[in-house]
Parts: C-alpha cells; structure tokens; sequence
C-alpha cells in the first residue's frame, strides 16, 4: 500500500493493456484508492448546465462540479499511482490514442459527494431506462503531455463497477449499463494548457468545440447506438499536460 499526500491506494485488479501504437502490456494494473476526504461536504456550488449543439444528439456540459482544490487532489494521487502507456482493459486501434492512463476506483463517499452535485441535471431516463442512483467508481484518467492527442472515435457502452466489502477486489456491477460518458476536466486554459479541446462532431463535417476548464464536466451519448456522439480529444500543443477523467453515467 503506498500513499499520495493522505490518500492511499493499491492495486486490485491487473488487465491487458493496450499500447498507443498497437499491441499490449500484459498486467496492466488497476488501483483503488481511499479517497473518502478528497471531495469537500456540503458544498453550494454554482452550477450551470449548457446544452451543445451536435446535431439531434445529446450533448452539454456543467461547470464547477469540482472545484480547483479537489482536482489538484485527484492530479497528485494519480501521479502517484503512475501514468503509463498501456490503458487496461481499453482496446483501441494504433495510433487513436496517443497519451497515457492510469485507471483507478474512488471510495464510495466520494462518488456519493460528487453524484449529489450534479445528478438533478442530468437526463432522468434515456432509451426507456432510468437513471441509476450509482456512479460508476472505475475512473479512467487520461494525461495528454506536449503533442498528444485522441483522435476521432466514439466511446464504447460499460457495465458499473466498484469494490467488494472488503475493498481488495474490482466487482463489475450486474445489470446497469453507461448511457452517457462524463469527462472531468482536472486543469483548463486557465492552466496554461494550449490547446486540449474535445471536438464533438455533428452532421455534414460540424463540430463543437469544448475548451477543458478546472471543474468543468462533459457529457456524450455512447454506446452501440446512431446518437453516439464523435469526439476528438485535440492536441496539446504547450508544455503544459492536460488531464482528464472519464466517468461513466448509468442507467437501468
């Protein structure tokens, strides 16, 4: 068990790990983490949701889901646990992704804190399903250094997961499916990161630009499905990293 400031974590499931450029990393791991303190209580923050044009897709974004001091947190335990190449348990085609991962799971107070934010604004039912009253608490983070980038792709449909009583093993959820990807950016502009938007792709050849920003979340349909929304994650063109969390949003 090792520790990043007072948050310690450890390993509890290890994958396949796909490579950038192709190929695998064997024993890729996945972390879990004691991050029961790492989102403050009883927070007010102001949020504001802003629905994006995407064609007839579903796509918008709420800022200030966290805030600047959580996201410093969640940056400096994740690069404790190491960012890496290899993204366990994500197949993608050479040359699509071009950063590096680090996939870890949160405390189930956490993921309480931060659902209880921002779940009033999010779609109540989708497809005839409901919206389930869990995150999933499998965080998979992306760093996007100097020149990297995501290029376009749609992300995949995924069960929930989180931890048995015991907090030693990754369970995946029975019955539950993500509807909706959520990315959380952890740093912005504001950063000094240049460039690093996600482009959303509409009909014939339009987009939208996101800018990241510290606090600001992203949500997309995904999935199997003709309302999954194409996105690029673009290129960081400073020498300042981006990172990046995607979280999935289930429904039932």
């Amino acid at each position: 068990m090792k520790k990043a400031d007072t948050f310690e974590f450890y390993p509890v499931a290890s994958m396949h790990g796909s490579l950038p450029m192709g190929g695998y990393q064997a024993d890729t791991p996945i972390y879990a983490a004691d991050t029961r303190n790492i989102m403050e209580p009883n927070l007010e923050l102001p949020l504001c949701r802003v629905d994006l044009e995407v064609g007839d897709r579903l796509a918008f974004y709420i800022d200030n889901v966290i805030t600047p001091a959580e996201a410093d947190r969640i940056i400096a335990l994740t690069e404790a646990m190491g960012y890496q190449d290899a993204a366990p348990g994500i197949v993608t085609p050479p040359g699509l992704r071009l950063n590096q991962s680090v996939h870890w799971l949160g405390s189930d107070l956490m993921f309480e804190r931060l659902y209880s934010r921002f779940r009033h604004l999010l779609p109540q039912r989708l497809d005839g399903d409901a919206l389930y009253d869990k995150l999933s608490q499998r965080l998979n983070m992306y760093r996007y250094d100097q020149n990297d980038v995501f290029n376009p792709h749609t992300d995949g449909d995924w069960p929930g997961f989180g931890l048995n009583d015991t907090r030693d093993q990754m369970l995946e959820w029975v019955g539950p499916r993500s509807k909706l990807t959520m990315l959380l950016y952890l740093n912005g502009h504001e950063s000094g990161i240049e460039g690093g938007e996600t482009k959303l792709f509409g009909p014939n050849q339009s987009f939208v630009s996101v800018a990241p920003k510290t606090g600001r979340a992203l949500f997309f349909r995904h999935g199997q499905t003709l309302d999954s929304v194409m996105h690029e994650g673009t290129r960081i063109a400073g020498n300042v990293s981006k990172y990046v969390a995607r979280i999935n949003v289930l429904y039932h």
